[in-house]
């Protein structure tokens, strides 16, 4: 019998990798004869490069940018074993993770530093640069970003703007001319893991400002902002209405703007990457996972993504999550075999995150291959 075991990270307890060593392990105690290939995936959030770089082997490489308060830091970035591609994690310059949350201000917030990582990838001569996007503190469209790249960003007045979230209601225009001439020669997949549009009640500042800090006052102007950024943007021939425009407070436009970026759900372009549907396509089983099924795993997630391509080969499914909020219509619609939940009756939610690797160890003994 031939397994595929394709999760996702359980956030803040099991990363991909550690999901596939305890389930392949504890498989071939029970059925040494077992055949398993093991993926470990992303769908573009956080972690989705570190894996990248590992499916690629690739190397890191290390430099000093600034965070999202303009404070220096350390930071990196990966070159694939080939040298043609640099993976970006926008967190590791721009992200929430590097504030503390009395410090979260999105109105002040930049990227950058993202555009120092990829100032210094592009200095390397990579032909290709993949950016994934999630876990940001800002919401500037990448305007800091631009910045870092050589774009100078003038306000009505004619001020040159630094690149932060403010700056988006005082934008007037963008000269190009001393942008990093390599942009053009590179190609950009930025990777996102939403598929917000930029603005409005489902755009970046009204879903995703408040936990960045933004008061409501604050996320009406940013919301301005982005609006008067997309009039600019098609001033200059380039649209910024597509799902995931609004992902990483408008970056994923930025990214179209200033870089000229593919943009697609990371889950696809990890999954075309390791060549997922032809190894689902001869396997038996497929097992994938992830920290919690609920209403976001219906929408470019990584076990909707195994899900689709599971169906589409008419192979039988099994979900090991945290805990699950989906009905059981659901995941018969989604093609889901079985749910294995570490959080039952026994175990609270606390307790699965703090023994998530125990739990699954114990947990595999219940899958019906």
């Amino acid at each position: 019998m031939k397994i595929v075991i394709a999760p996702d990270k359980f956030k803040g307890s099991l990363t991909a990798n550690e999901f596939c060593d305890i389930v392949q392990a504890e498989l071939l105690n029970q059925s040494p004869e077992l055949e398993i290939i093991s993926i470990p995936l992303a769908d573009g959030g956080e972690g989705t490069c570190d894996l990248l770089i590992q499916l690629s082997d690739g190397s890191r490489v290390e430099i000093d940018v600034l965070d999202p308060l303009q404070r220096k830091i350390r930071s990196s970035y990966g070159i694939s074993g080939d040298g043609n591609t640099a993976f970006i994690e926008m967190a590791k310059a721009s992200g929430l993770q590097l504030l503390k949350p009395a410090e979260r201000n999105c109105t002040i917030t930049s990227t950058y530093g993202t555009g120092q990582l990829i100032k210094a990838a592009l200095d390397e001569g990579v032909t290709e640069i993949v950016i994934g996007i999630g876990g940001s503190a800002t919401n500037d469209a990448g305007l800091g970003m631009a910045k870092a790249l050589g774009y100078q960003l003038f306000s009505h007045a004619g001020d040159e703007l630094e690149g932060m979230g403010t700056d988006l209601t005082r934008l007037s225009h963008i000269d190009s001319s001393k942008a990093h001439p390599k942009i053009r020669q590179t190609k950009f997949f930025t990777l996102c893991d939403v598929n917000n549009p930029l603005y409005g009640p489902e755009g970046a500042a009204f879903v995703f400002a408040q936990q960045k800090g933004a008061n409501d006052d604050e996320i009406k102007m940013l919301d301005k902002g982005l609006q008067n950024l997309a009039t600019i943007a098609n001033n200059m021939n380039c649209s910024t209405d597509f799902p995931g425009a609004g992902a990483a407070g408008g970056l994923g436009a930025g990214s179209k703007l200033f870089l000229n970026a593919s943009i697609q759900p990371g889950i696809d372009f990890l999954m075309n990457y390791v060549r997922l549907e032809e190894k689902i396509n001869k396997a038996d089983v497929v097992i994938t996972g992830e920290g919690k099924l609920d209403h976001q795993t219906l929408s470019g997630k990584v076990v909707d993504g195994v899900a689709a391509l599971a169906r589409k080969h008419q192979k039988k499914l099994i979900v090991i999550t945290g805990s699950s909020e989906l009905s059981k219509k659901q995941t018969d619609q989604m093609g889901i075999t079985q749910v294995i939940t570490l959080k039952d009756h026994n175990t609270s939610e606390s307790e699965a995150i703090d023994k998530a690797h125990d739990l699954l160890r114990n947990k595999v003994a219940q899958i019906q291959l």
